[in-house]
């Protein structure tokens, strides 16, 4: 049996991933592993461009065959799916490694999807013994382990969780990928169908099934940030982010308190400038919202400008790319503190391959069972901040604490 099979590796983040993982085995890791997809011919030819031996197992299997993706199952002790969007082709091959016991790994940004996910299979997920870990590129884990990170800090400097943090975006270079892209247009749809989907993405508690926190802020336009000395607007991942935040937190059992309160922002600088820039950025918000509620708008952005199938940036612009988190926040008591997480490679393609590349041999190969057993997690919960120096070592990402 293999440790691990990347299923979808013949789209261009699946690959990046598989390339990822053949560069790991090279380098002398003990990973036992191959790739999956509809297409035995692009298996071969993917094979082929990362290098990796003609002997590395590949399988075929569909998103919407469910035969082919139980016999899938049943290879490995785990499977990383990278075929988006999820709430359209990735409920298969999830209840496929749930009723095989196999752990499961995403990309996925669609809470909606995780939402109904979460109720429908996270029991048979525990009875089976199935580790089920959405989000784990961009979006959640730097923003996700940033959290814990720096409420660990805080405990240990005041005694205190901080009350309330906020997750900030400083600066990010590089582009969200094409099936992020395409998620979003999803979920937008799926909207407009279902009222439920909307009140599911308005929840910030949506993915905590049973618990219901404090109002969380949530505010559409520009503001100074105190603590920060910047202007900021609202960030377009917070909505995917903050809910996996809470979910980390509910797994752990509330340890930053039942009232935490968490929000992401995007800071657009200090002064006039700032000011006006981050306005510019929540009047565009406004509007790219009202476009994508508009079908024809939906239909000329999935033409022209979302990837086609296995494109996106060349090597030079992703290893161009960067961005840095700014988590900052208070106890009750009025300390503060705050931590950076600053991350190497273009956000949605570099940094989330190695990221989700880390959380795989992560899952797979050095968390036991009896740590974490069977059931819907986030990478934050179920690797915790020993994921932290993994990532440090091997996927461009920096945690550095504040004074």
């Amino acid at each position: 049996m293999l440790d691990l099979i990347v299923f979808g590796a013949t789209g261009y983040t699946g690959e990046l991933i598989a390339a990822r993982l053949q560069t790991t085995r090279t380098a002398g890791r003990k990973l036992r592993w191959g790739i999956a997809g509809r297409s035995a011919e692009k298996l071969a030819a993917v094979r082929q461009r990362i290098g990796a031996p003609a002997d590395l197992p590949c399988f075929v299997a569909d998103a919407h065959d469910p035969g082919s993706l139980h016999a899938l199952a049943r290879q490995a002790r785990g499977i990383l799916s990278t075929a988006g969007p999820y709430q359209l082709h990735g409920e298969g091959v999830l209840r496929a490694c749930i009723e095989a016991g196999t752990d499961y790994l995403d990309l996925c940004g669609e809470p909606a999807w995780m939402a109904r996910m979460i109720v429908g299979h996270e029991a048979a997920a525990r009875a089976s013994g199935s580790r089920v870990l959405f989000s784990c590129g961009f979006d959640s884990v730097p923003f996700d382990l940033g959290v814990r990170f720096v409420q660990q800090a805080a405990l240990h400097r005041y005694g205190h969780p901080l009350r309330q943090l906020q997750g900030l975006v400083v600066e990010m270079k590089g582009s969200f990928s094409g099936g992020t892209a395409a998620s979003l247009l999803a979920t937008v749809e799926a909207m407009g169908r279902e009222p439920g989907v909307a009140r599911t993405m308005a929840d910030p508690f949506a993915l905590t099934p049973g618990f219901q926190g404090p109002p969380q802020p949530d505010d559409p336009e520009a503001r100074h940030e105190p603590l920060a000395g910047a202007w900021s607007a609202p960030f377009v991942m917070a909505a995917i982010n903050t809910k996996n935040v809470h979910r980390t937190h509910a797994l752990l059992g509330h340890p930053w308190g039942v009232d935490f309160v968490y929000e992401e922002r995007q800071l657009w600088g200090s002064g006039l400038d700032g000011e006006l820039r981050a306005r510019g950025a929540a009047r565009t918000a406004r509007l790219q919202n009202a476009a994508l509620a508009f079908a024809p708008a939906r239909a000329l952005i999935r033409r022209f400008v979302l990837p086609k199938p296995g494109a996106g940036p060349d090597a030079r612009q992703r290893d161009s790319g960067r961005y840095t988190l700014r988590f900052i926040g208070s106890t009750l008591q009025g300390q503060t503190l705050d931590a950076t997480v600053r991350g190497e490679g273009d956000p949605g393609y570099s940094s989330t391959s190695r990221v989700a590349s880390e959380c795989a041999m992560a899952l797979v190969l050095d968390t036991p069972r009896s740590r974490t057993p069977g059931g819907i997690w986030t990478p934050g919960a179920a690797l915790g901040l020993d994921l932290v120096p993994r990532l440090q070592r091997h996927a461009g990402l920096h945690f550095t604490l504040g004074r």
